[in-house]
């Protein structure tokens, strides 16, 4: 197998697109309105300010996209485990079903890790799918049970 590595360009925003909202679909969201503008307007804005990197795995032999990873970056008040207050949120973290067990998430969520470091980012949060939950402890994320959120 032929991988390589790159980072995410408006060029290959489409198709990371299409493969955000399959991963949504894959974790069980309800479908309800047409989210594509949406993702668009958001990526395009962000990562044009940089507040938005993603790294994409490609296979060479047919030049598809198939994994997605992002971060976000975030700054909130400083606290005591966040001492300058900015954080790294781990998003779109997807590889198509083929290419799965192979290590191509883990090389991407290193990759996307040494991004948020670079951005100075003392934290990285991810709310993670039940089959992403292994891929992050292994790589060293400490589950947070006091997680909530409110819907408005």
């Amino acid at each position: 197998m032929n991988i390589s590595y790159k980072k995410l360009t408006n060029k290959e925003l489409a198709i990371f697109i299409e493969m955000r909202i399959n991963q949504l679909r894959e974790e069980g969201a309800k479908e309800d309105i047409n989210l594509v503008p949406a993702l668009r307007d958001y990526y395009q804005r962000h990562m044009a300010d940089n507040t938005f990197i993603s790294w994409i795995a490609v296979d060479n032999e047919n030049e598809k996209i198939i994994a997605t990873s992002g971060i976000s970056i975030v700054e909130k008040p400083p606290y005591f485990s966040c001492s300058n207050g900015k954080i790294g949120l781990l998003s779109s973290m997807y590889t198509d079903k083929k290419y799965r067990r192979k290590g191509i998430a883990k090389e991407l969520l290193s990759r996307i890790v040494n991004e948020a470091k670079e951005q100075g980012c003392s934290l990285i949060q991810i709310t993670a799918s039940d089959m992403g939950v292994l891929l992050y402890q292994d790589f060293g994320f400490i589950k947070n049970n006091n997680f909530m959120q409110y819907k408005l």
